[in-house]
């Protein structure tokens, strides 16, 4: 069951390379959130039911509701334009992204552990790369926001890999991580929207003192 939740959630990577419209992103990472949220219940039963109970707050409120929501608000605050507008034709992305699957797999199959489950560590190296990646591809500061929340997405993954406990201490660290830097972006992006009309980072330029 875990195999296919993980699979899943690169199938979501592979969608969101594809996809034109913002609130799209916005859906596919509250998507993922019960994703994760499905991963960490079944990886983590057996561990401390406040941890765990924890770690599956983070995911099903943080990760699928709150993030989402806020998101949605700032797009439709400063009235940016539906589109993702990359720098690159969506068909090159997805091939883009799907070379970085089957690299990233490969590369798995070279390290030879036994403490570390490797589906955990392709799909979270997959998610860290594809996330960079549309920073890179894509126009909008927004996009870059989602960009980043999909990276976080693989370090959460990531965790999971290297054993069947997650401290507490390391799951404030992750949610701390999330809250200072969506909601500053957010902040950042709602007071660019009050001097430029749409949040494009080539615009960033027009910005004086």
């Amino acid at each position: 069951m875990i195999n296919v939740l993980l699979i899943t959630f690169v199938i979501t990577l592979l969608y969101i390379s594809i996809a034109n419209r913002l609130l799209t992103y916005v859906k596919i990472l509250a998507f993922q959130g019960i994703l994760l949220f499905g991963v960490a219940f079944i990886e983590l039963i057996e561990i401390n039911p406040v941890n765990l109970a924890f770690i599956l707050l983070e995911t099903i409120i943080v990760k699928t509701v709150a993030i989402p929501m806020f998101l949605t608000h700032v797009i439709k605050k400063n009235r940016i334009t539906r589109e993702a507008e990359p720098f690159v034709p969506n068909f090159v992305s997805l091939i883009i992204v799907t070379i970085i699957i089957i690299v990233t797999f490969l590369i798995s199959n070279s390290i030879a552990d036994t403490h570390l489950d490797k589906i955990y560590f392709v799909v979270a190296l997959v998610a860290l790369f594809s996330g960079l990646y549309i920073i890179i591809s894509r126009k909008k500061i927004i996009t870059h926001v989602i960009a980043y929340v999909i990276i976080e997405n693989g370090v959460f993954i990531l965790s999971l890999a290297v054993g069947n406990e997650m401290p507490m201490l390391v799951n404030l660290g992750i949610l701390l991580d999330i809250f200072v830097s969506v909601f500053l972006l957010g902040i950042f992006i709602n007071k660019v929207g009050d001097v430029v009309k749409d949040i494009d980072i080539t615009q960033l330029s027009n910005l004086k003192d």
